[in-house]
């Protein structure tokens, strides 16, 4: 049998139970006592949250800089500025501005070649220094490291057919090469039309071809000044 324990024994384990009960009690954080909100009667009562208000969506620009950020690890601008037109806009727009510019010019040659406004508008050196810098904004916009090797893609660096069909896939290419042409044929036109002048010679006609085939209407030139000259010859 095991031995008793004493009274005194006994009663010194009680007292050290008591006092770390006692230790325990002191050393545990009180609740504190919630605040209570009067309401009206009637009212139910919600439970407290951590955010108690609507959660909204964020803005597109903040979604899309907070998933940059996550995916790269690198803080992203909140707000990026947008472009004001793409690049097909832009293209398109270039290409509707010079075909709308050159018009007046050769509407003036063809329907008034010998008033006096047509002559001072077409000696002025406007449209094409408009049509250069339109010219070379294109093309600044078009042109690719790759513009080059596709020009000149022979071992001869000669252009070459497919290099420069590869080429003319883009639109700003087109729009660029499109402004050239306007620039190049109005330039044809206005000589044209001197020469007629100079030399009594009708050019409406070669004119109008130089708008859109000005070879053609460069070689319509040359026959109508060769039937004239022979013409005044005969009489």
């Amino acid at each position: 049998m095991a031995p008793c324990a004493s009274p005194s024994a006994l009663a010194l384990t009680a007292s050290t139970r008591v006092s770390s009960s006692l230790q325990l009690t002191l050393a545990s954080p009180r609740p504190r006592p919630e605040a209570r909100v009067p309401r009206a009667p009637g009212a139910q009562l919600r439970p407290l949250t951590a955010c108690s208000w609507p959660r909204r969506p964020l803005l597109p620009e903040l979604a899309a800089a907070g998933g940059g950020a996550r995916g790269t690890g690198r803080a992203q601008p909140l707000f990026r500025p947008r472009a004001l037109m793409t690049t097909s806009q832009i293209a398109s727009c270039a290409f509707t501005l010079g075909t709308v510019a050159v018009l007046p010019f050769y509407t003036l040659m063809v329907v008034a070649p010998n008033a006096d406004i047509t002559k001072r508008t077409v000696e002025s050196s406007a449209p094409y220094v408009a049509l250069g810098l339109l010219y070379a904004y294109l093309l600044y916009l078009s042109w690719t490291p790759d513009t080059l090797r596709a020009m000149f893609a022979s071992k001869y660096w000669l252009p070459e057919l497919p290099g420069i069909v590869r080429m003319f896939a883009s639109e700003m290419t087109v729009a660029s090469a499109w402004i050239h042409l306007l620039a190049v044929d109005l330039f044809a036109a206005r000589q044209v039309y001197h020469d007629g002048l100079k030399n009594n010679i009708e050019t409406r006609h070669s004119v109008s071809l130089c708008l859109l085939f000005c070879p053609v209407g460069i070689l319509a030139h040359v026959v109508t000044k060769v039937l004239t000259g022979a013409v005044g010859r005969s009489h």
